[in-house]
This record gives structure tokens, C-alpha cells and sequence, in this order.
């Protein structure tokens, strides 16, 4: 397992479109996810021990950030030839028994990744309400374990900060996690 780190934020990019799968059965866009203030666009999966240490943190976090009008939306881009936990049906499972308050799509050909230039999971992109980047940060000080309550809510802290200005803060901690599992060419 290689633990990887985002780039840096490059603010103003804009959110490249996509049509995908959800485990409600539904599709989901960047238009059909985002709130009138912004959206949050995670790459996330099932086997990610970083993903795990943050999952509690991660609902609460976009839960509060819907009151705000930042909507949020999961996408899981490994192959899970290589990666069982991360099949659609384990994905339909943890979304239902953790009441994910977002989509969990599907990014079988790992097209959107790719044009999101995502690289690890977790991976973050905060956009405004024009779906400019406004964070490509961590979420936290967690790493492949829990931080303990009242650690700074970092990524929560920074779109918040998105929903009323429009603009994300300038100095960000790149997230870091397990690298996606790409398939072979």
C-alpha cells in the first residue's frame, strides 16, 4: 500500500462534468450534487484505512456542510478486480449502513479520476458555486488512524469558509492516503 499526497490547490480550475452511477440507483452530475454555495467532490473507497479513520468525521462533516449549501458527492474510481472491498456491492452495503448523506458513485472507468487528476484516497476538491477549486486539502490531521475530538475540522473549516466567501484559504495541508488502484493497460 503506497501513501501518497495531493497537489497543491489550483485555484479557479474548473470542475470537470461527469454522468455516474449511484448506489441509489439514480445518476449523479456536478450539477445534479452541488449546493447553491459549492461542492465537495471526494474519491474515496471501501478497503482505504485512511478513508476509514475518517468516515464518522467525513458524514458529520458533510451533513453540516449541506446546511450551509455545499453539496457533496463520492466517487470511487479502483478497480476492484484487484480490490473486493471496493466492489459495487460493498459499496451499496457501507453507503446503506452508514447512511452516507451523499451519492456513492461509480467511476468504472476511471475516466473521471483521471480528469480530476485524483491520486489518492482520500482526495478532496472543494469547489464555489461557480465550480471553481477553491480546496484540495486534507480533512484533517488524521492519517491511517483517528485524531481525537476537537482536532481542527480543516476541510469543514474551509468550505464553510467557500459557502460565504466564495473563496477557499490559501494555505492548505495536501491530503494524503492509499493511491488509486489503477488498472493495468
Amino acid at each position: 500500500m503506497v501513501a501518497m499526497t495531493t497537489p497543491l490547490c489550483n485555484f479557479g480550475w474548473s470542475a470537470p462534468d461527469f454522468d455516474l452511477p449511484g448506489v441509489d440507483g439514480k445518476r449523479h452530475t456536478p450539477a445534479s450534487a452541488r449546493g447553491p454555495n459549492g461542492l465537495l467532490v471526494m474519491f474515496i473507497c471501501n478497503h482505504c484505512p485512511y478513508v476509514k479513520a475518517i468516515t464518522d468525521k467525513l458524514i458529520r462533516d458533510t451533513r453540516e456542510l449541506a446546511e450551509h449549501g455545499i453539496g457533496s458527492i463520492a466517487i470511487m474510481a479502483n478497480d476492484p478486480a484487484d480490490y473486493p472491498e471496493d466492489s459495487w456491492d460493498n459499496m451499496v452495503r457501507i453507503a446503506r449502513d452508514l447512511d452516507f448523506p451523499f451519492p456513492y458513485v461509480l467511476d468504472a472507468t476511471q475516466a473521471v479520476a483521471k480528469a480530476y487528476g485524483a491520486v489518492c484516497t482520500p482526495d478532496f476538491f472543494g469547489f464555489n458555486s461557480r465550480l471553481e477549486l477553491q480546496y484540495r486539502g486534507r480533512l484533517d490531521a488524521s492519517g491511517r488512524s483517528p485524531t481525537p475530538a476537537g482536532t481542527r475540522r480543516e476541510l469543514f473549516d474551509a468550505m464553510l469558509q467557500v459557502a460565504r466567501s466564495g473563496e477557499g484559504p490559501r494555505e492548505q495541508t495536501p491530503s494524503i492516503g492509499c493511491s488509486i488502484k489503477w488498472r493495468e493497460a
